[in-house]
């Protein structure tokens, strides 16, 4: 069990962040590319981001600013991100490797860890926290580390 699973998950640090694998090993939940913990993990080191369980226990719910840019479900498929917009949702959906995020907007997409590598979630969080960072009021940007 590595450190940032015996805490809460609000005490998730950035190096701890940095430091993530990006691969699951023997014995983690399945992954082609990242797991629940490097998601986790990713997401804490991003400026601002903080974590909450709003949707009951195993649901990790990643926030910028108060609002979602990446949710975990606790059946642990893989983790829903937002697209810039819905066609761009529509044509990643459409390569086979992502599919409709339950319960969310149709510009968001579920990204499952058995379809794409670490790399490629790793930019779709981050496209989807940016994207998420930009609709934030100025003030509360400037509040935010640098991106």
């Amino acid at each position: 069990m590595n450190d940032s699973a015996a805490r809460p998950k609000s005490q998730i640090t950035g190096e701890q962040a940095s430091n993530a694998p990006l691969a699951a090993t023997s014995g983690e939940r399945h992954t082609r590319g990242m797991d629940r913990d490097a998601i986790n993990a990713l997401c804490a080191g991003l400026p601002g981001a903080e974590v909450s369980e709003p949707f009951g226990p195993g649901h990790d719910i990643w926030k910028v600013g108060g609002k979602i840019f990446a949710a975990l479900g606790a059946e642990g498929r893989g983790v829903s991100v937002k697209c810039a917009d819905v066609p761009t949702a529509e044509m990643l959906r459409e390569t086979g490797r992502f599919e409709k995020a339950p319960y969310f907007h149709r510009s968001w997409v579920l990204v499952p860890f058995d379809a794409v590598d670490a790399a490629e979630a790793a930019h779709r969080i981050r496209i989807s926290y940016d994207i998420v960072r930009a609709s934030l009021p100025k003030k509360v940007q400037a509040g935010l580390d640098p991106a």
